[in-house]
């Protein structure tokens, strides 16, 4: 069997362009990814506080539980998809992903229950026994800790290299990090980088991370991808998909929900790194709740004001 791809409800195709004009995300975080057909004709999303969806037919129960479990291929439009519990996907935690990837100018997006929690389930979901981590340092205690600390204990290794380093300081530390996996019979699995780092404000080069992974993977079947905790520039100041790395890692706690009364993480990137990440969370169940959800849409909407008051306010 093959992996499948996890179903997604049947929403209405985004509405991006006013005439020849192309809609920033300040205006998308109003309506994207929404139809209030589907609501009984909301404006708003109401916040959907079910644990489980009804299908629309037998047939189309069917049809999901044989696509999800790998019976047969997912065929997008079939019946196959949409919601069914709540542990793996729901309409509010939909539409905010909808929504987050377009302040990264990412293929897909996912949320968690916190911060650290897509850290984990997004390490966990690439890395095993023998695998060598590449990061930046210092890190977030909670993120250099589960590396340290928890990775470890089932085999994964790491190597460091400081914050603000040259492009011959990173070549040489992701060597050691080949040397390490070699001698671990694993690989190189992920760079992951904190810029700016918490809570130093230290910064990464990601441009010269990404040359140096290129040019000493140039070739090689398996290479590492890089994730770079965005959580103090991002969304709206900096967008390192843009630099060269392949996922985007937040804590949705700070900037994005801005308010000090939720606590939710996210991940942004293309498919091919979101969709195993996806597997893993609806085993382990690290979704964002619908509330959670629902309150970081209010907050997306606001985003851009925000950020740029206190951007003003730090001159």
């Amino acid at each position: 069997m093959t992996d499948p791809i996890p179903p997604r409800r049947m929403a209405k195709s985004a509405l991006t362009m006013l005439g020849n004009r192309k809609l920033q995300p300040s205006t998308l975080m109003m309506g994207l990814g929404y139809d209030p057909v589907l609501s009984e004709g909301a404006l708003k999303p109401p916040i959907f506080l079910t644990s489980t969806f009804a299908f629309r037919s037998a047939a189309d129960g069917k049809r999901h539980f044989e696509a999800i479990t790998g019976i047969r291929p997912w065929t997008e439009g079939d019946g196959a998809d949409g919601l069914v519990y709540s542990r793996f996907n729901g309409p509010n935690q939909e539409i905010l992903e909808d929504r987050l990837a377009v302040w990264d100018g990412a293929e897909d997006a996912l949320v968690f229950s916190s911060g650290m929690s897509a850290i984990a389930t997004l390490l966990l979901a690439f890395c095993s026994e023998g695998d060598v981590i590449l990061h930046s340092g210092p890190l977030y205690a909670a993120t250099e800790g589960f590396i340290a600390k928890t990775l470890s204990r089932f085999g994964v290794g790491y190597v460091d290299f400081a914050a603000g380093a040259e492009l011959a300081e990173i070549e040489n530390a992701l060597e050691r990090a080949q040397v390490l996996a070699k001698a671990q019979g694993g690989k190189v699995a992920m760079i992951y980088l904190e810029s700016p780092a918490n809570p130093t404000n230290a910064l990464v080069d990601i441009e010269a991370v990404a040359a140096a992974r290129d040019a000493l993977f140039k070739g090689v079947e398996t290479v590492p991808l890089i994730a770079i905790d965005n959580t103090f520039l991002g969304p709206l100041w900096q967008h390192p998909l843009q630099h060269g790395a392949d996922v985007v890692v937040y804590s949705l706690t700070k900037y994005v929900g801005g308010h000090s009364d939720l606590v939710a993480g996210g991940l942004s990137g293309a498919k091919r790194w979101m969709d195993p990440v996806r597997m893993l969370r609806n085993t382990m169940g690290t979704i964002c709740d619908p509330n959670t959800a629902w309150m970081l849409l209010r907050s997306l909407e606001t985003v851009e004001l925000r950020m740029t008051r206190a951007g003003e306010n730090a001159e």
